[in-house]
């Protein structure tokens, strides 16, 4: 995802409420895959705690799907 057309202080404040999040199920001694299936996210195997971090700011970024009336 390319970050150039987010508002700053919205991709800060996602960061910090990612990395808040994370840390909460890092202490409950969850792994990465499972803070981003708490997000409704795609768990990788390869995925490590920054790379969670990222993703989920990046969802909490994304423009909401629109439906139909």
């Amino acid at each position: 995802m390319n970050r150039d057309h987010i508002n700053p202080m919205q991709w800060h404040q996602a960061v910090g409420f990612a990395r808040q999040s994370c840390a909460r199920i890092f202490r409950d001694g969850g792994k990465p895959q499972d803070a981003l299936s708490a997000f409704g996210l795609q768990a990788t195997g390869d995925a490590d705690w920054v790379k969670a971090v990222d993703l989920v700011a990046e969802a909490l970024c994304a423009e909401p799907m629109r439906r139909a009336a």
